[in-house]
């Protein structure tokens, strides 16, 4: 029997293992279809763990009069953050008026309809704040007065992606990372589909259905598929720096530039504050994609603009940036580009289809996935049930909303060795799921090698085999972001770890 012959027909293969991809797999499995879920890199390596980390219904695209996108992202936020309590929480921004930018009856107008168009439940209102007696306005430089607090939600991107996915696996899905599909031939009533591991190793599968989710690469896979077409995409680039703390309290700021953009300041990593986003046309490769320096500069500038303490591009101690694949609506300014996605089935008569995915935001990646599954709900009879994800928890996350501040209580409790970081930064990756691989640990030399900052071997053995991760930067940068505090002989000495038991 051949190789080829051998590899089982499986009912649906998706190609892409960022947030729409592990999405879509994670909604089929859950309804019974059998799955095959391809990434050429890691979990999340591209735009889906390089986003400004938000569950948020987009304040600013009402301007854009994107009013459908707007209500359907606000309508996810509560839907998420109950499905995933662990990794999204309830986040208050801060939105300063600015003399000579939007007026003052504009933000109330749109945050007006940002509360009352979406199903809000728990999230708390809008409420006008003064800064010169509000505690948003002490890191602040002088002269700002009138503001807004409105709720949005905060969201650990890259672990959202990997929960998908591991939920798709544990519902029976196949997962292979560091896998690159190099080929898709129709062959009768499935798709024969080529991929390359890392080790140069080749691999066949098959699938009676394809969603291509690759993201920006989405049309390049398309051409290996031999569909190559006059697809209208616009790659927009979305900078982010990360600096030491700029503010001490618990909430974020909305920032509006002269140029008519606007910007985020988040509390990041307790000691951190994120900054971003830019939005500039992308161009050339999709492997190595970085903020310029010109990006770094902006967001140093913008930042300045507000904050009492200056920063300058020396101030950085990371740096990210991701390529939004979006709809090309024929906007003139990148940051007017919609948000929104388009679905497209390609079959021709009597044959297998191939579902193209094009943008999508992270807030919306739920709902893109039931629709997506939807459409090929005809090509897969075995499929059963309905929309279901809306209230399944991801995994770990199967404690209430609310109850956050309690499962650190318990984690504290019952490994009283682990320091109050490290039960914080445990509950917010792990939930429930935190005992699993601590298990009957009652000191800490039970978790084994110490590799600095809490992050200890029983952890990265869980990562791996239950996670996916392979190298440092796995572990480092989309399983945790332990990449912001632990030193070069620290990392180095977990390379060497991995090395003899990765």
């Amino acid at each position: 029997m051949s190789e080829e012959s051998a590899a089982p027909i499986r009912d649906l293969a998706v190609i892409g293992g960022g947030i729409n991809g592990c999405g879509i797999a994670r909604d089929a499995a859950g309804r019974g279809v059998s799955v095959l879920l391809l990434e050429q890199g890691d979990l999340a390596q591209g735009t889906s763990s390089a986003s400004t980390k938000l569950i948020h219904g987009g304040l600013r695209y009402l301007e854009h009069r994107e009013f459908a996108l707007v209500r359907e992202s606000l309508a996810e936020r509560e839907r998420l953050w109950a499905i995933a309590p662990h990794i999204i929480h309830p986040m208050r921004f801060v939105l300063p008026w600015t003399r000579g930018l939007r007026p003052r009856w504009m933000l109330r107008l749109g945050l007006f309809l940002y509360d009352h168009m979406g199903g809000r439940r728990t999230l708390p209102a809008t409420q006008a704040i003064d800064l010169r007696r509000h505690c948003a306005g002490a890191p602040l430089r002088a002269g700002f007065g009138p503001a807004y607090c409105y709720s949005d939600a905060w969201v650990d991107d890259a672990r959202l992606v990997m929960l998908n996915a591991r939920d798709a696996a544990d519902r029976g899905a196949s997962v292979h990372v560091r896998t690159r599909v190099t080929q898709l031939t129709r062959t009768g009533d499935h798709w024969r589909i080529e991929a390359r591991q890392h080790d140069g190793a080749v691999s066949l599968f098959r699938a009676r259905a394809v969603v291509n989710a690759a993201g920006p690469a989405v049309l390049d896979l398309l051409a290996r598929a031999h569909r190559p077409g006059e697809r209208a995409m616009r790659l927009v680039r979305g900078s982010h720096i990360v600096v030491p703390r700029l503010f001490d309290h618990g909430l974020a700021y909305f920032f509006q530039l002269p140029d008519g953009r606007i910007f985020f300041a988040i509390p990041y990593e307790r000691d951190f504050t994120l900054i971003g986003t830019t939005d500039c046309d992308h161009e050339g490769e999709l492997d190595q994609v970085a903020a310029s320096a010109e990006e770094i500069a902006y967001l140093c500038d913008g930042a300045n603009r507000y904050f009492a303490r200056s920063i300058t591009p020396a101030d950085v101690v990371w740096s990210y940036a991701g390529v939004r694949p979006l709809v090309d609506d024929g906007s003139g300014k990148p940051e007017a580009a919609t948000r929104g996605y388009r679905l497209e089935l390609d079959r021709d008569e009597g044959q297998p289809p191939l579902l193209n995915i094009f943008g999508g935001k992270i807030t919306t990646y739920r709902h893109l996935a039931a629709e997506a599954i939807g459409r090929l709900r005809p090509f897969l009879p075995r499929m059963a049930g309905g929309d279901w994800t809306a209230t399944a928890p991801l995994s770990g996350g199967d404690f209430p909303m609310t109850g956050l501040t309690a499962l650190m209580r318990r984690l504290a409790a019952d490994y009283p060795f682990l320091d109050a970081a490290t039960v914080d930064r445990i509950a917010r990756a792990y939930g429930t799921q935190a005992w699993t691989w601590l298990g009957s640990a009652r000191h800490a030399e039970a978790l084994g090698e110490d590799f600095g900052h809490g992050l200890t071997e029983a952890e990265v053995r869980h990562m791996i085999r239950r996670e996916w991760a392979q190298t440092s930067a796995d572990i480092l940068w989309r399983r945790s972001k332990l990449g912001l505090r632990l030193n070069r002989a620290q990392v180095a000495r977990l390379d060497t770890w991995l090395e003899g038991n990765g």
